[in-house]
């Protein structure tokens, strides 16, 4: 290795690892780049997180005025009317907000930023089209990228990518998909009139959530118009001038305006030349890395979606502050993958942390399961049939609570809270002893007296 290196840690990727890892390393001395190709924040902010809940907050928009009724305001039918497009120049011009927060903040920290695609030539060296750079350390976090199952007609499908930017809504959608991502956009298109049908191969949605949320959710979501399909596939897709026909492995077919497949997303490695270095892939196309996100190769690194851990924004902002330390700092720090909280935000949303009841009881513990369903009480007066639902999930011997679900609203506020108390091991006896906030639909986490099994 040369002496003269370009660069202390060259970073494959601005998405949110990227950039953490960019700054807390430059603020350790490093002399940082970073190598995008696309947008600066990844896909949680140009293409993921942020857009999404931006259309989540629209599409709800809705329902809140239709519930205003029942608080006395009076909003005439017939002056009432949704503007896409609008909307999605605004949501626009809000991503181009933060891309040029992530810019200047990369600037301020003194980290440069190199445009292009990259590739690898050595196990030091990175080029990005014409030029070649070196250093010491790179790193790979170039996230992940939608997969279209390879049916028939899947040229017609589009991702969530091209969702963010549709230039008009269809009468009909069919969502493609059970994981959070098809729930989030199903609800999103109903909330908005679209007339969606979501189809899933399995018996039900959410795979991995505690199963009396996946329940509870199916039920909700069909309340509000959703037609959800289970135990059903795509066969093949048919264009028809502007419409599709969708045919289904059980013989039926759909006639719809808009495909979307949210069947899953694979590690962004193309063309990198990682193999060909010596750094693994799995069997899933993921980085293979130890606990320390090194690969085989001891210059190069990985974190993030690229590498297979839970695919969450803030799991990545951790990983990049743990290899900060280890490659610049102390050399200490490592990731706890355990009781990460998460949200669906799906209508009404979701919120969990800790173990569901199948893990819990898999993992060998004898539980006392906690369950409250209601109406919230925003809805006494809206006359809105929606209902919320908690769970804990506590092991019996400890008291120790394992896990915290919920479904209904503010589902993800309330869990970020709840989950500082399962981490730092509260018992349901210290659950008992705190005193509610009253009338909140939080404090039944803390109003739960009777064990239903």
């Amino acid at each position: 290795m040369s002496e003269q290196q370009d660069y202390d840690l060259i970073i494959i990727g601005a998405g949110s690892g990227g950039v953490r890892l960019a700054r807390m390393s430059a603020a350790k001395g490093a002399r940082v780049a970073v190598v995008e190709s696309r947008y600066l924040g990844g896909t949680c902010v140009n293409v993921g997180c942020v857009p999404k809940k931006l259309f989540v907050y629209g599409s709800h928009a809705g329902e809140d005025i239709e519930d205003a009724a029942g608080y006395g305001w009076s909003v005439p039918g017939d002056q009432v009317s949704f503007d896409w497009t609008r909307l999605v120049a605004n949501k626009n011009a809000e991503i181009e907000r933060l891309n040029g927060i992530y810019g200047r903040m990369l600037e301020n920290a003194g980290v440069t930023v190199i445009e292009g695609t990259a590739s690898l030539a050595d196990a030091h060296t990175v080029v990005v089209g014409d030029r070649t750079f070196t250093s010491k350390h790179i790193t790979v976090a170039t996230g992940s990228w939608p997969v279209v199952p390879d049916v028939p007609g899947k040229e017609c499908v589009l991702t969530s990518n091209e969702m963010f930017y549709l230039p008009q809504l269809p009468r009909q959608a069919v969502v493609w998909g059970g994981g959070y991502i098809a729930v989030e956009f199903a609800g999103i298109l109903a909330g908005l009139g679209v007339e969606t049908t979501l189809l899933y191969r399995g018996e039900l949605f959410l795979r991995g959530f505690d199963d009396d949320i996946r329940e509870f959710t199916a039920a909700e979501m069909r309340k509000k118009g959703v037609d959800l399909r289970f135990g059903v596939n795509i066969e093949s897709i048919e264009s028809d001038n502007a419409h599709y026909v969708v045919n289904l492995t059980d013989g039926s077919h759909l006639n719809t305006g808009l495909v979307m497949a949210a069947t899953g997303r694979r590690a962004l490695v193309d063309g990198l030349g990682l193999e060909e270095l010596g750094v693994q892939l799995s069997a899933s196309g993921h980085v293979v890395v130890d606990e320390y996100f090194q690969t085989a190769v001891p210059s190069i690194t990985a974190l993030g979606d690229v590498i297979g851990t839970p695919q969450l924004t803030p799991v990545a902002l951790a990983q990049g502050m743990v290899l900060s330390r280890r490659l610049f700092g102390d050399g200490g720090g490592e990731m706890d993958y355990s009781s990460i909280p998460t949200a669906v935000f799906c209508q009404p949303n979701i919120g969990t942390v800790g173990l569901t009841e199948a893990e819990a009881r898999e993992a060998g513990h004898k539980l006392r399961i906690y369950r409250s369903e209601f109406k919230p009480m925003k809805h006494t007066l809206s006359g809105r049939d929606e209902r919320a639902l908690m769970k804990l999930v506590v092991d019996d011997e400890s008291d120790r609570v394992l896990g915290a679900h919920m479904v209904g609203p503010d589902a993800g506020e309330i869990t970020q809270g709840i989950a500082v108390a399962i981490k730092a091991g509260a018992t349901k006896a210290q659950f008992d002893s705190t005193v509610g906030i009253h009338p909140t639909s939080a404090e039944e986490f803390v109003t739960m007296r009777d064990p239903v099994t």
